[in-house]
C-alpha cells in the first residue's frame, strides 16, 4: 500500500500489531483515503473484551513511524482464514466495500 506517497508492508504493521500482549490475531489492509491516497485499516482479534481502539494506537504509535499507524481499527470476534490458517486479506477488503 502506499500511504502519502510512502510505500507500507501490511506485515510489518501486522507484526507490531500481534506484538502487543492483548492480540491474537492482525490483518492489515488499505483503504482510500482522500488526504492521502490510502490510509492502513486494521483487523485484530482479542483476548482482551476490554481493549480499546486508543490502546492499540498508542501501542502503535510507539512501536511504527506516523504514517504507518493504522488510522482505523476493528476488533472482530475471528478473522476470515484459509483452510491452512492464512489470513484472508481479500475478504477483509470486501468486507470493506460493502
Amino acid at each position: 500500500m502506499i500511504v502519502s506517497g510512502f510505500n507500507i508492508y501490511p506485515n510489518e504493521i501486522e507484526a507490531i500489531l500481534a506484538a502487543h500482549p492483548d492480540v491474537i490475531e492482525a490483518a492489515v489492509i488499505s483503504i482510500p483515503d482522500e488526504h492521502t491516497g490510502e490510509s492502513v485499516k486494521a483487523f485484530i482479534t482479542s483476548s482482551n473484551l476490554n481493549l480499546s481502539n486508543d490502546h492499540i494506537i498508542k501501542h502503535c504509535k510507539e512501536n511504527l513511524t506516523a504514517y504507518k499507524v493504522p488510522k482505523f481499527i476493528e476488533i472482530l470476534n475471528e478473522l476470515p482464514n484459509s483452510t491452512v490458517r492464512k489470513i484472508l486479506r481479500a475478504e477483509l477488503r470486501q468486507r470493506e466495500q460493502q
